[in-house]
């Protein structure tokens, strides 16, 4: 059996707030620790039947960056969903949220 591994580090500051995030997987193109702004961790935890989440960014990841970086996820999942569950229904839902979303951020951004 295959096996793959994901390593996290993060760097807190003084107040206990992320300073820098790197990730490294055995499966990534490139060797060696990558820089990000951001993380995203969702895990199913069997036991309660609930979400378990770990949201993490940099100091320096701009509000326009951090609302992009959520409708990526949310577009992402709506692919997940469609693949694991075969649900067109759900899957497009969250696309068109995806789109409002997108046209939301866009409006906001040629207002400043």
């Amino acid at each position: 059996m295959k096996k793959s591994e994901i390593n996290i580090q993060v760097e807190l500051d003084i107040n206990n707030l992320p300073k820098n995030i790197k990730w490294d997987a055995t499966d990534k193109d490139g060797d060696g620790m990558e820089s990000t702004k951001s993380l995203s961790l969702n895990i199913w935890d069997n036991l309660n039947h609930s979400t378990l989440r770990i949201d993490l960014w940099t100091d320096d990841m701009s509000v326009v960056e951090m609302k992009r970086f959520y409708i990526d996820i949310i577009g992402g999942m709506a692919q997940t969903v469609l693949t694991s569950t075969g649900d067109e229904y759900m899957a497009e839902e969250m696309k068109d949220l995806c789109d409002r979303l997108v046209k939301h951020v866009n409006e906001e951004n040629s207002k400043k």
